[in-house]
């Protein structure tokens, strides 16, 4: 399975008048690190949804668990990885690290998304290609 890690410089802007970073700021970090995973597996996203007709690959479901404050100045790094794929969805797995200490861990519900044949105005899940799912080293669904 593909894991990607990706350094982050924590800045200013990240962080609340304590300097520790605002909670959304790590939903940020994370929705960047998943277009990072994408990109280590052959596929930058411009050229993803390009290529597949894809209006992109949207968050249905996120939840995290905070375990440890981040601050000004840190490098925090992120690992991340999809742990199960389904049909048209997918779980992404965030850890991000604050030297060696987990601070964070995030999972997302991502849903491989076209344009609605029924609604243009409206997405819908489409089956992830094949060719996706092995890039990422997973074996294939049925």
């Amino acid at each position: 399975m593909l894991t990607n890690r990706k350094t982050i410089h924590v800045e200013w802007g990240d962080c609340d008048p304590a300097g520790i970073v605002y909670y959304p700021r790590y939903f940020a970090y994370f929705d960047n690190c998943t277009a990072a995973l994408f990109e280590a597996a052959g596929l930058p996203k411009h050229k993803m949804l390009k290529a597949y007709g894809i209006v992109g690959i949207p968050m249905v479901d996120t939840r995290a668990r905070f375990l440890a404050p981040s601050h000004f100045g840190d490098d925090v790094i992120v690992e991340s990885s999809i742990t199960e794929w389904r049909r048209s969805s997918f779980d992404v797995q965030h850890k991000l690290f604050r030297r060696e200490v987990l601070a964070v861990e995030c999972s997302e519900t991502r849903v491989w998304a076209v344009r609605s044949t029924a609604d243009p105005d409206a997405i819908e899940g489409q089956a992830v290609p094949q060719d996706v799912i092995a890039r990422f080293g997973a074996p294939q669904t049925s």
